[in-house]
C-alpha cells in the first residue's frame, strides 16, 4: 500500500517535449511508472519515449485514461497548465516548476482545494513510492521498499536521508516533497494524516527547514494524533540572523520559524529530532525496535 501514487497511477506529463520533461519521463518509465500520455500544445501526434503526445489535457485523458499529472512547463505557463489539469480532475497534480509567481500559486492552490484535487509543489521534487511509481525528479536508485514514510520541504535533504535509511536497511513506503515556495499545495499536516492512516507506514520522517510555521503546525498534529514513531530533521540551525537563505518560503517571523523553535515544538510533541542528517536512521531504529524494523528489499 502507498499514499498519493502507486502502481495503478496512470500519469500524464505536461511539458513532455521539453528537455526536462523528456529526460524525467524516461527516468519515470524506468522506475516503473505508468506514463500514458504527454501534453504539449502544438506538438500533438508526436511521441516521447514511445509515449503519445496530445494537444490538450482533455484529449489525453479521453484517449489514455490518465488520472494524474506532473508539470514540467516554464514558470510563466505553469498556472495555465495546473488549472487545466485541476479542471479535468487529475489527482494528484505535481508541479515541479521553479519560479512560479506567488499570485499564480495562490490561484492554483485555491482552485485545487475547491475541486478536491491534491497539489504538490510548486518548486518540489514530486512523490515516489519505491518499486511502484515515481512522479517527479527524485533519484529512484536511492530508494528501497519498506515502511518509513517521508515528508519534506527539501529535495536534496530528502535524497540524502533516503540514502542513509536505505543503507541502514530502513526501506520507505512513500516519500513526498512539499516544495519550498511560500505557497504550496499539500502541507506537512495533510501528508502526516495520510501516513497516520496508512497501515503500510510504520514510522515517519519529517524534514523541515527554517521559515514559515508548517513544522510547528505539524508538531501540534503529531502530539495530538500520531501514534507512530516520528523522527525529524530541521535545516538552518546555523543560519545567520537577517540573511536570506534556502527556499523562497524560508521566512522567519519573530521566534516562530526559527530552527530552535521548530525543534522544541517537535520534541515537545514526542518526535525524535536529529541534530545531523546522518542521525535519522539510528533514531528510527531505536524508536521502532528490532522487531519492528523495516526490511531492506532488493533493488
Amino acid at each position: 500500500m502507498a499514499i498519493i501514487v502507486g502502481r495503478d497511477t496512470r500519469l500524464l506529463v505536461q511539458g513532455i517535449t521539453g528537455y526536462q520533461g523528456a529526460f524525467h519521463t524516461g527516468l519515470m518509465l524506468q522506475a516503473g511508472t505508468r506514463v500514458v500520455a504527454g501534453v504539449t500544445p502544438g506538438k500533438g501526434g508526436a511521441k516521447v519515449h514511445d509515449v503519445p503526445v496530445f494537444e490538450t489535457v482533455d484529449e489525453a485523458i479521453r484517449a489514455t485514461g490518465a488520472g494524474a499529472s506532473v508539470i514540467f512547463v516554464p514558470a510563466r505557463l505553469a498556472r495555465d497548465a495546473a488549472l487545466e489539469a485541476i479542471s479535468s480532475r487529475l489527482n494528484p497534480v505535481v508541479i515541479i516548476t521553479e519560479g512560479m509567481p506567488v499570485h499564480d500559486a495562490i490561484e492554483v492552490v485555491t482552485y485545487a482545494a475547491q475541486q478536491g484535487v491534491r497539489v504538490l509543489g510548486p518548486n518540489g521534487p514530486g512523490v515516489t513510492t519505491p518499486g511502484e511509481c515515481r512522479v517527479g525528479i527524485m533519484p529512484t536508485h536511492l530508494f528501497s521498499r519498506g515502511h518509513v514514510g517521508i515528508v519534506s520541504r527539501s529535495g536534496t535533504l530528502t535524497y540524502e536521508i533516503v540514502a542513509g535509511l536505505t543503507r541502514a536497511g530502513l526501506g520507505q513506503s512513500t516519500a513526498v516533497g512539499l516544495g519550498g515556495d511560500p505557497v504550496v499545495g499539500l502541507s506537512f499536516v495533510d501528508v502526516l494524516q495520510l501516513f497516520n492512516a496508512d497501515p503500510d507506514t510504520h514510522a515517519i520522517v519529517l524534514i523541515g527547514e527554517i521559515g514559515g510555521a508548517g513544522e510547528e503546525e505539524a508538531a501540534r498534529y503529531i502530539g495530538e494524533s500520531v501514534k507512530k514513531p516520528v523522527a525529524a530533521y530541521i535545516a538552518g540551525r546555523t543560519a545567520p540572523e537577517g540573511k536570506r537563505m534556502g527556499h523562497a518560503g524560508a521566512v522567519i517571523s519573530g521566534t516562530e520559524g526559527t530552527a530552535e523553535h521548530k525543534i522544541q515544538a517537535l520534541e515537545a510533541a514526542g518526535a525524535a529530532v536529529a541534530r545531523l542528517v546522518s542521525g535519522i536512521p539510528a533514531l528510527l531504529t531505536a524508536r521502532l525496535g528490532a522487531g519492528e524494523r523495516t526490511r531492506r528489499s532488493s533493488r
